[in-house]
């Protein structure tokens, strides 16, 4: 899933001790900011499905896919497969894709205020276009627009909260992102279950309450201030302080100021960071990088996200039914994010990944094993079973929760090294949308084609990706940032890769740099 975590600057560890301030209302307001983003992106995930599923939406835009939906002999794995009806889902996160390296530079020349703004104008725009579409080509280009707001928002919205947060609670507001995304999805469930009833026009109320939460993110992103780490990196040193002293509440900020202007320089001198990320010593946080968001779509969860009423009526569920059970799974993804936030940092991020791992390959193999068994092409599951596949299926979304969801973002966050942090993130973004934009575009095709065995193929990428983390991935519980690059050299496997003496050069050099410039 779409959103995330960031950490944009490195701090000395012994001036970080000296930080004063407390957590003022500008704090609060920019957490406010963040959640409004990060519900952006868990509406459209959650809006889609519903809408999809809408008579009067597939009779006026995808007649075909309405007609197979009408004849109840049709197979029922394949009664949705429509490549167009998948490229109206799709397309919002190929735009994302594309707009986050747009984004990119947007954020870092004209700063995080920006770049939220944008996003919210351009959602906006989106939603507009959505609700009040008269053909296809207008749903499309609304969706485009959707994702151009999505793209800048995840860009500009995670690194806007990191550097307005306090550090002693930064690691819990990252967290609250995610939750804010699963609260965004667990509300677009319920207005589609509310606007369902509204038929032959429910779909535009539907879509075009997305304007809500957009105008708000464009209004709060008009509000709040400026990040002192943009204003800094801008070269607006003396106006940096000035913020720096009012969201912390403090005029004794000097240690934080410091600590920003150092972590500012070093990156400067960094002039090709893109270049740097693919040397050797860089290889094991490249690997995570593009690995854990690749895993954590490949987990089946935004196929169940995206098509859940789909899905649902696909497997009996009338159309009531169908919405309310992808309402409860919406629920559940939300309540057990509060699991991660309490356990993360007490039993570690491998334990959650590899105990929620395992979790979710028996439930989809039970899944599978009832569709396979009870249900056929053409049949409709019982009462008994029905209630039976919700059950699992919200225990497969429980167990995401707490593992992949969150720590999908997290890790990749907290393991590169200052030189190579923000282009580390780009591509952790990057490569979640383009796996994003695969798994929409393609699901309903591999529903058609693998029926039951859907569930077994993502059972096999998930057995895949908890060996992945059982042998590769190091614990970085209680593990200071700055210390993060030694991980890789005690660890059985990356040692070999990253030789101990470049690792330690590296790592000096840069305390060196930072003890130099505190001085």
């Amino acid at each position: 899933m779409a959103g995330g975590s960031f950490h944009p600057t490195g701090v000395a560890k012994e001036r970080a001790e000296q930080y004063q301030g407390r957590v003022t209302p500008y704090v609060i307001i920019a957490c406010i900011v963040a959640a409004v983003g990060g519900s952006l992106f868990g509406y459209d995930i959650g809006i889609s499905g519903g809408v999809t599923s809408m008579d009067g939406f597939l009779e006026k835009f995808f007649h075909t896919v309405y007609e197979k939906k009408q004849h109840a002999h049709e197979n029922n794995y394949c009664k949705f497969n429509d490549q167009g009806l998948a490229t109206f889902t799709s397309s919002l996160y190929f735009a994302g894709l594309v707009s986050t390296l747009v984004a990119s530079p947007i954020t870092r020349i004209y700063g995080r205020k920006m770049s939220i703004i944008t996003g919210g104008i351009s959602f906006l725009i989106g939603a507009t276009l959505n609700a009040s579409a008269q053909d296809l080509a207008m749903l499309l280009i609304g969706r485009i627009m959707l994702g151009f707001g999505i793209g800048f928002g995840n860009q500009a919205v995670p690194l806007y909260l990191s550097e307005m947060a306090p550090s002693k609670i930064r690691g819990a507001l990252n967290i609250m992102f995610q939750l804010a995304t699963t609260l965004g999805i667990f509300t677009a469930n319920m207005i589609n279950y509310g606007t369902s009833k509204l038929e032959p026009w429910g779909w535009r109320l539907s879509l075009g309450l997305a304007a809500v939460p957009a105008t708000l993110m464009t209004v709060g992103g008009l509000l709040v201030p400026e990040t002192p780490n943009s204003l800094i990196e801008r070269g607006k040193t003396e106006e940096g302080r000035r913020v720096l002293e009012k969201i912390r509440g403090t005029e004794n900020v000097t240690a934080e100021l410091q600590d920003i202007i150092d972590a500012s320089e070093f990156a400067k001198a960094i002039e090709h960071p893109f270049r740097n990320i693919l040397e050797r010593r860089n290889r094991p946080q490249l690997v995570m990088a593009f690995f854990m968001p690749t895993f954590q779509i490949l987990t089946g969860i935004n196929s169940i996200l995206f098509y859940a009423p789909v899905l649902f009526q696909s497997m009996g569920f009338g159309r009531n039914a169908s919405l309310y059970s992808s309402a409860l799974t919406g629920a559940v993804l939300c309540g057990s994010t509060f699991i991660s936030i309490a356990t993360v940092d007490r039993l570690g991020r491998r334990a959650l990944l590899i105990s929620g791992g395992i979790q979710m390959v028996v439930c989809q193999v039970i899944v599978a094993i009832i569709l396979g068994v009870k249900f056929g092409d053409e049949g409709e599951l019982s009462k008994a079973y029905s209630v039976i596949v919700v059950i699992v299926i919200c225990l497969f979304v429980v167990a995401f929760g707490w593992s992949w969801g969150p720590l999908g973002w997290t890790v990749p966050s907290e393991i590169f090294p200052l030189e190579t942090r923000s282009a580390g993130q780009s591509i952790t973004v990057a490569v979640n949308l383009f796996f994003t934009f695969v798994i929409a575009q393609s699901f309903l095709s591999l529903l058609c084609g693998l029926k039951y065995g859907i569930f077994l193929f993502f059972a096999s990428w998930i057995t895949i990706m908890t060996i992945f983390v059982y042998y590769f991935l190091p614990e970085t519980k209680g593990v200071p940032i700055e210390e993060m690059i030694l991980l890789w050299r005690k660890h059985w496997f990356w040692k070999k890769i990253v030789p101990e003496v470049e690792i330690d050069e590296s790592y000096s050099r840069t305390n060196h740099g930072m003890d130099g410039d505190g001085a």
